[in-house]
């Protein structure tokens, strides 16, 4: 065919407008003849610009949080037999989480992430190594108070019995504000030492096994201490927790910023790695915390205290202090501060102005009004649903008062029945998450095709799903979580081995795609209702689970497509030699 003939064939049909037709017509009569008349913007005008701008950004919530809902609600209500409590200010909620994402993550993508990619592109020019590190690092504790999901981890320490797990109780409820900054200066380490890793070039593997040493070391002290070894769910679960939506778009934006500026962005690598060290270095933060603490004050003193508040007459609270007030002030307390930050670093650091002033603002505006409607819905939905579940799922195999036909099955039966349960619901909520999705494509582009985004999806919903089921069963047969998580992270260390760099990149960094603001609330409600509800003595360390297995699922298929592809050369070789002899 001729390529005249192609062009006129395929060519893309367009509408013209001239220019003149946009310029407003000289008028001799006046100053402002020149201006143009401003535009009539009816109601139905703005409502037909809006709806597609809107829909668009509330559709992927809604996939999101929806069919995890409905799960839910059907199988609370045909296979627990248990009504849903509240339904409509539960429905309430939800409805505020779906607003509330979608609003914050507009304000993210438009306000706080214009932030990160000014500084990280600017910064290493204004400024030496050891003050950009020191920014970093400040930054990692700014994110993390900015989570949504931080918020979840503070909002279930009145749950925890003080007498069963007392250094648990003093951490989540008198040491609230040191854990939150010991956890968001453990990201803050994971983002410096992320950012020399892209600047230097290193490899993931040494770090992994350099960080995860300590971690593993002060895990089996605590697993041998009976008043420490509550405090083990919660700290692996932090690593969960701060790997959310805004730590990880902001820190790898600031940090591949600085590596391209250095002339090392090119690397297929780059943004690789700081999601795996920035679930690490909490565990460890949370576990030094805690020590800490116990060299303080003696579990006897704990109860004694906590019984002693009880026991006091308690004074009437402030009004900032009650729902709906206290949502609102976490949503501006978390977002505030970390742009203020921001803004700092932008105007007496790189000193340069905000481009797109008023999209910024906008944006940002947006994340604190989204932050704010997310923690509403967090009280009232996600919160309120995932206890529901959690505290009725025992009906399925034991008697419950609240699940009057309880038990519904026989014991065996009914046990399975609730961790099938787990598997689906960790398997489906991973395949919504947006997240999932990028680095699948990110994945097949980097294996030019061999590691499907199909594949790597499939591998990581499977390891949530069995991750979330294994912490099920964990809460339900009351078995201890260290001597479940360390074999599975052994499994990780022999895999990460014997895999190529590539695919420890990937595996490891997949744990933190799947732990989003929807799936670590709702787990971890959950988690803490069935706890509660079996006399667990706490209900931390599904998440930690949900980690750690879909790093093992990549790994393995990794290393099976790998092999495939060795034998498939070597057959194809032998062929030919063959084909060469006859």
């Amino acid at each position: 065919m001729r390529f005249g003939s192609f062009v006129a064939k395929y060519r893309i049909r367009h509408s013209e407008i001239s220019y003149n037709l946009l310029t407003p017509k000289p008028d001799p009569t006046g100053e402002k003849s020149l201006r143009p008349e401003k535009i009539n913007v009816t109601p139905a005008k703005a409502f037909a610009l809006l709806v597609p701008y809107c829909s668009v950004r509330f559709k992927e919530q809604l996939r999101a949080v929806v069919p995890l809902a409905v799960y839910l609600a059907l199988f609370q209500i045909f296979v627990l037999q248990y009504p849903i409590q509240a339904a409509t200010l539960l429905l309430i909620g939800l409805l505020a989480v779906v607003i509330g994402l979608a609003i914050f993550m507009e304000g993210l993508n438009s306000g706080l992430m214009p932030f990160g990619n000014v500084i990280g592109a600017n910064l290493p020019n204004k400024a030496s190594m050891p003050v950009v590190l020191v920014i970093i690092g400040m930054l990692g504790v700014g994110v993390t108070f900015a989570e949504p999901a931080i918020g979840a981890l503070q909002a279930f320490g009145s749950s925890v019995d003080v007498t069963r797990a007392p250094y648990l109780y003093e951490v989540l409820n008198n040491w609230t504000m040191p854990l939150v900054l010991i956890v968001g200066a453990g990201v803050g380490m994971a983002a410096i030492l992320g950012t020399l890793r892209f600047v230097r070039g290193w490899s993931l593997k040494p770090l992994i096994y350099s960080s995860l040493g300590p971690v593993v070391v002060l895990t089996i002290f605590f697993w041998t201490k009976p008043e420490l070894r509550s405090v083990l769910g919660l700290a692996w679960d932090c690593g969960a927790v701060t790997t959310g939506p805004v730590t990880v778009p902001l820190v790898l934006a600031l940090g591949i910023g600085i590596a391209n500026s250095a002339g090392k962005g090119n690397s297929t690598l780059s943004g690789f790695g700081i999601v795996t060290l920035a679930s690490l270095f909490p565990i460890l933060a949370v576990l030094l915390l805690t020590l800490f603490v116990s060299m303080q004050i003696s579990p006897e003193e704990i109860i004694a205290n906590a019984t002693a508040a009880a026991a006091a007459t308690t004074t009437a609270t402030s009004i900032w202090d009650q729902t709906p007030l206290v949502e609102i002030v976490l949503g501006v307390r978390a977002i505030l501060p970390l742009v203020l930050f921001l803004g700092a670093v932008l105007y007496f650091v790189i000193k340069i102005k905000v481009p797109n002033r008023m999209v910024t603002f906008y944006g940002l505006t947006l994340s604190v009004i989204g932050m704010c409607v997310f923690n509403l819905g967090l009280t009232y939905g996600l919160g309120a649903i995932g206890t529901q579940t959690g505290g009725a799922l025992p009906g399925a195999f034991m008697e419950l008062a609240i699940v009057k036909s309880s038990p519904i099955f026989p014991e065996i039966i009914g046990i399975m029945i609730v961790i099938l349960f787990a598997f689906i619901l960790g398997f489906g909520a991973t395949l919504a998450e947006p997240a999932l999705n990028a680095l699948g494509l990110t994945v097949q582009k980097l294996t030019n095709g061999a590691f499907k985004k199909s594949m790597l999806m499939y591998s990581v919903a499977t390891g949530v799903a069995l991750g979330i089921a294994l912490g099920i069963s964990k809460l339900v047969l009351h078995l201890d979580l260290a001597t479940i998580l360390l074999p599975l992270y052994g499994i990780g260390i022999v895999l990460t081995i014997f895999s190529t760099e590539e695919f420890v990149n990937v595996a490891w960094d997949s744990a933190g795609v799947t732990t989003g603001p929807v799936t670590v609330p709702l787990v971890l409600a959950m988690g803490l209702g069935l706890g509660n509800a079996v006399s667990a003595v706490e209900g931390f360390g599904i998440l930690s689970m949900a980690s750690i297995c879909p790093i093992i699922a990549v790994l393995s298929m990794g290393i099976y497509i790998r092999t495939r592809g060795t034998k498939k050369s070597s057959n194809s070789d032998r062929k030919m030699e063959e084909a060469e002899i006859v």
